[in-house]
């Protein structure tokens, strides 16, 4: 062959990596390396190596047509897949003497099977029982690394794998899986998570690793939350905080902050296992496991993690078994010293549909809310965003968009990325002109937002002018100018009639205001540095229009 094991290999990966998730391909495909390619029998073999049985299992049950399919589209119909398996000191396989197992996929069902090369020192494949996993490729991948022996791949689509669901069944003598009859009896259940000989399984903690306290920016919002949460990842199940419950609305930092939690708790080894899972990802999997007959094994598995972050438990909401079964693992883990980090969009007492006794153990710790951003914490995220990206931006730009995006810190980082958007396609430069026309969407209802009394705020915060002096009869120059320039924006920014603004300035009637605008226009076009103070104000009513 004039092409290397490992570039057919690599061929092979890349339309894997186009068909399944990637939390799948870096569990299941990323480990194994291809280590031989020949013709032999007017076949082309291709053989990868793979850490166990256990991956031999997984592979078979749910990855079967797309690698048969895979390896013909790669090498041609002649193509077929080999597996060569690590046999581990502590496997009973072991005791035939090899250090690995090298055999055949499975052929199609209308042709016949290949004769697998096997050396004298193979095990039989089912040497060992096997652990059959616990769910479709849509449920979480099982986290346990086992150790194994060889076994076929598959190279058929449909159907469940021969010899996958039941030990010590009928081998043929070369190593390949003899046909089963369909009323062979399966083994017994085992634990999809734990396998035989590995006292810990190897826990995928499904963390963002972009989710760390480094990058989440710290202010009075969510200070008592922030704290807590580094608290308890310095020392998980060691402080009073457990359970940790954050709680807050929709885009806010909830999610980033348990991240973080168990992405330093994991990378400074505090926890010797850590796992982050949805709400919804957790009543897939229990729901999965009772269709299987697997509920103990479910519960086990959950029962042995160290760090345990579920998201969003208000959506546990009216469903009974798995609040049951989600209170038992609580009390399991609660007993055991474990560290339990939830988060909810909004206070415990208010999520309705969750057993009593539940929502008191949600209590039994500290609950920490987040607020929505204030200004200079909108302000800081935004600039820490701008930098991430490398993007220079002004401060006014800054200012303007956190002054009109309060909601939540995800519609903040949207509107950023929306004004490099249409700075890069239009190639213009990022300046507040841009930033008025592609947020305007932001800004459409602020005249109507924007009051007199606002108004009066910013002007007499800019002149150093107490604010009820521009309502009092005084006639002191400095307090004039203020009125009439905030009588000025009021005209020009609100919908009241100029009857309404004169109330607003000590019960002054219509005419005082057409008095007032006239002469600040007037100003504006003889007094270069009046019209700069004017427009200055301006920008600072623009920007806090909302």
């Amino acid at each position: 062959m004039d092409r290397s094991p490992e570039s057919v290999w690599n061929e092979c990966l890349d339309i894997i990596r186009d068909n399944i998730s990637r939390q799948s391909y870096k569990t299941w495909f990323e480990p194994l390396k291809a280590i031989d390619l020949d013709e032999e029998d007017d076949l082309v073999k291709l053989t990868i190596q793979l850490p166990s049985r256990f991956y031999y299992e997984w592979l078979e049950e749910h990855y079967f047509s797309l690698l048969r399919k895979t390896v013909t589209k790669v090498i041609g119909p002649r193509g077929r897949l080999f597996y060569d398996i690590v046999i581990e000191k502590d496997d009973d396989v072991e005791q035939g003497g090899g250090a690995s197992m090298h055999l055949p996929a499975r052929q199609p069902a209308n042709e016949p099977p290949s004769q697998p090369s096997a050396s004298p020192g193979d095990a039989p494949a089912s040497s060992q029982p096997s652990a059959p996993p616990a769910s479709s490729d849509s449920a979480p991948d099982p986290p346990g690394r086992g150790t194994g022996s060889s076994a076929p791949a598959p190279q058929s689509g449909g159907g469940s794998p021969q010899g996958a669901r039941a030990s010590g069944g009928p081998r043929s003598g070369s190593g390949q899986p003899a046909e089963q009859s369909t009323e062979t009896e399966e083994a017994p259940v085992q634990n999809p998570f734990a396998i035989p000989g590995i006292q810990k399984a190897e826990i995928d903690s499904q963390l963002n690793d972009g989710y760390t306290f480094e990058r989440f920016i710290e202010g009075d919002c969510n200070r008592l939350a922030r704290s807590a949460a580094w608290a308890i990842a310095q020392e998980p199940g060691g402080t009073s905080f457990n359970p940790f419950l954050v709680y807050g609305g929709v885009g806010l930092g909830k999610t980033h902050l348990i991240h973080a939690i168990g992405n330093y708790a994991r990378v400074n080894s505090n926890a010797e296992s850590v796992l982050y899972v949805s709400s919804e990802r957790f009543t897939t999997e229990f729901v999965q496991s009772i269709q299987r007959n697997r509920i103990s094994e479910f519960s086990m598995f959950y029962r042995q993690i160290d760090l345990l972050i579920v998201d969003d438990v208000q959506f546990f909401s009216g469903k009974e078994k798995t609040q049951e079964e989600f209170f038992h693992i609580f009390n399991a883990l609660h007993q055991s010293g474990k560290q339990i980090v939830l988060s909810a969009d909004r206070p415990p007492r208010e999520i309705q549909g969750i057993e009593e006794r539940l929502l008191s153990r949600f209590q039994w710790g500290l609950s920490a809310d987040v607020q929505p951003p204030g200004l200079e914490t909108r302000i800081a995220i935004l600039q820490r965003k701008a930098e991430d990206d490398g993007i220079e931006l002004p401060q006014e730009v800054i200012e303007f968009i956190a002054h009109n995006v309060k909601s939540n810190i995800r519609e903040l980082e949207g509107a950023l990325i929306r004004l490099l958007a249409h700075s890069t396609l239009h190639q213009r430069d990022i300046d507040i002109d841009l930033a008025k026309e592609v947020l305007r969407d932001l800004m459409q209802d602020s005249k109507v937002n924007l009051t007199i009394e606002e108004i009066q705020r910013i002007v007499c915060d800019y002149l150093d002018i107490p604010e009820d002096l521009v309502r009092a009869k005084t006639r002191k120059r400095e307090v004039v100018r203020a009125r009439q320039i905030a009588m000025y924006f009021s005209k020009d920014l609100t919908q009241h009639s100029l009857k309404t603004i004169g109330l607003h300035f000590g019960g002054r009637d219509h005419s005082t205001v057409i008095h007032a605008n006239k002469t600040v226009e007037d100003q504006i076009e003889t007094d270069d540095q009046f019209r700069s103070m004017v427009e200055e104000i301006g920008r600072k009513i623009e920007l806090r229009a909302r």
